[in-house]
């Protein structure tokens, strides 16, 4: 991923954050098919990556234990407009740009078929989603999940880099930072207001 020096998220704690919001992550892996990419629910722990596939999907069998995955987590994003800018009435020197965050993580993957593995994945996964008072597991009927547990394989991905970029206009002046956050709060992009305002400020293009 291509990262300019300005545009690079050091910050562990919001790269903990983005995996956390947006837990939907892009796998991609090299087969002997070709590139493949899958879009997979997963959990953090540590310097690992949990989640599952359905059995169905070839995606277990494609890719060997120990072999080299991409997961690709993508925030919230948003276009800018040259006309956002107050420095365009000045110079006209703008174009339009596109601000996201993002986190690329590269690891080596390991299949784990276990009804123990299985059940812990699906258990952490539901918690997180569904909140102390959601549903839980135990709330389906133990015949039904257990076949439902049979359909999926699970994997953890031991993560080995992490590259994380945070695009978000601090490269611009101080008011043409300010009038891009404004918008995407007006927009109701919040995630990325919000970021913006506890960013540093200023510098040149």
């Amino acid at each position: 991923m291509y990262i300019p020096p300005h545009f690079a998220e050091a910050d562990p704690a919001e790269v903990a954050r983005l995996i956390d919001a947006y837990p939907l992550a892009s796998m991609v892996a090299q087969t002997a098919e070709g590139l493949v990419a899958n879009h997979l629910p997963v959990l953090s722990e540590g310097d690992r990556i949990i989640g599952h596939v359905a059995r169905a999907n070839r995606l277990h069998e494609l890719v060997a234990d120990g072999q080299e995955v991409l997961l690709i987590f993508r925030g919230q994003d948003g276009y800018v407009s040259p006309n956002w800018y107050p420095s365009k009435a000045e110079t006209h020197k703008v174009v339009p740009t596109w601000n996201y965050q993002v986190v690329h993580m590269l690891g080596r993957i390991r299949w784990d078929d276990s009804d123990k593995f299985k059940r812990r994945a699906v258990a952490l996964l539901t918690r997180k989603m569904e909140g102390a008072a959601g549903w839980k597991m135990g709330d389906a009927p133990r015949d039904y999940l257990d076949g439902m547990l049979a359909a999926i394989v699970g994997f953890e991905v031991q993560v080995e880099q992490v590259l994380a970029k945070t695009k978000l206009s601090q490269n611009r002046a101080d008011a043409d930072f300010d009038a891009v956050k404004e918008r995407f709060e007006d927009q109701g992009r919040g995630a990325l207001s919000d970021r913006m305002a506890r960013m540093p400020r200023g510098g040149a293009e």
